[in-house]
């Protein structure tokens, strides 16, 4: 069997997951090549640090949250750095709700393309905001990796400083090591905070559901589907049979718990991972960039028209 076929098999679908439009959020990872971008999402999703580089050309993840009874979801979507199409770059910014832009600290040519790229995110979103008459923000942080290599540092605090800006509520600043896992916890709490997200979605928060929880899941949408059929039919005992029988096809979610598969160099289905805030264990608590509409026009989201 195809590993996408597996990963469709495995997974319960959003609409069964029933996860309404304002919970559903996209995070977008912009910089150069090898600043580590890459790196980062690993230590969110997996908490490791992979040694060899491998050049991205688009990578996308989804995860899911149970926070206090409600699902959301997020995706990932992990950039090249090398853009070789405009327009797909301008995409990514149109659909993203929140941006991580990266530099790396020994590469002064990076820490300018991330100069160009926050200027491109606001002129992109201010665009958007005269078209759609929305009140838009624009949650970022720029960060700054590699700052185990010290030694090698080409860009000054005063240059950061002027490219964050005075507001830490509309761009904040942090400087860290993927490879050491310096200060990331810290970036993403300010970044979820900056787009009130709930806090669990926190690396050093969340935990991985268990297969019990995600089965608890599936069995709640397919029993909820069961139901609408059966009313559908008028609660015929036909229509219960049929039910039955594709109960018995073993289409429910046998989910490993943190099964995480990203789309590298475009050969890779979108990945999945599910997980729970510590506050929401109770019982009674992929589809590629494109795939449906949001709040930027485009795709994923709640948006409803290295090292």
């Amino acid at each position: 069997m195809k590993l996408a076929a597996m990963i469709k098999k495995m997974c319960p679908s959003e609409a069964e997951l029933s996860i309404p439009a304002k919970n559903c959020y996209r995070m977008v990872i912009l910089g150069s090549s090898k600043v580590g971008k890459t790196a980062i999402v690993s230590r969110f999703l997996t908490g490791r640090f992979e040694e060899q580089y491998t050049p991205t050309i688009e990578d996308f993840h989804r995860k899911f949250y149970s926070i206090r009874g409600e699902v959301y979801q997020l995706d990932i979507l992990d950039t090249s750095g090398n853009h070789p199409f405009p327009a797909m770059r301008r995409l990514s910014i149109l659909t993203g709700d929140v941006f991580i832009l990266v530099f790396s600290l020994d590469n002064r040519d990076s820490f300018e393309e991330v100069q160009r790229l926050k200027q491109q995110i606001l002129e992109t979103k201010s665009c958007l905001k005269n078209k759609t008459k929305e009140n838009i923000e624009v949650p970022l942080v720029i960060c700054g990796n590699k700052g185990d290599r010290d030694f090698y540092r080409e860009v000054q605090p005063r240059e950061i400083e002027q490219l964050v800006g005075a507001d830490p509520k509309k761009c904040a600043y942090f400087e860290i090591s993927a490879k050491k896992n310096s200060s990331l916890d810290q970036m993403f709490q300010a970044l979820f905070a900056m787009a009130k997200l709930p806090s669990e979605m926190s690396p050093d928060l969340h935990r991985k559901v268990s297969v019990q929880y995600c089965d608890i899941l599936h069995k709640k949408a397919l029993k909820g589907k069961k139901l609408l059929k059966e009313g559908g039919r008028g609660g015929t005992e036909e229509g219960r049979r049929e039910e039955g029988r594709k109960e018995g096809k073993g289409e429910g979610c046998s989910f490993p718990t943190g099964l995480w598969a990203g789309r590298r160099a475009g050969t890779h289905p979108a990945g999945h991972t599910f997980a729970s805030s510590p506050a929401s264990l109770l019982p009674s608590a992929s589809p590629p960039p494109g795939a449906h509409g949001g709040r930027g026009g485009g795709f994923g989201g709640r948006r409803g028209t290295g090292r």
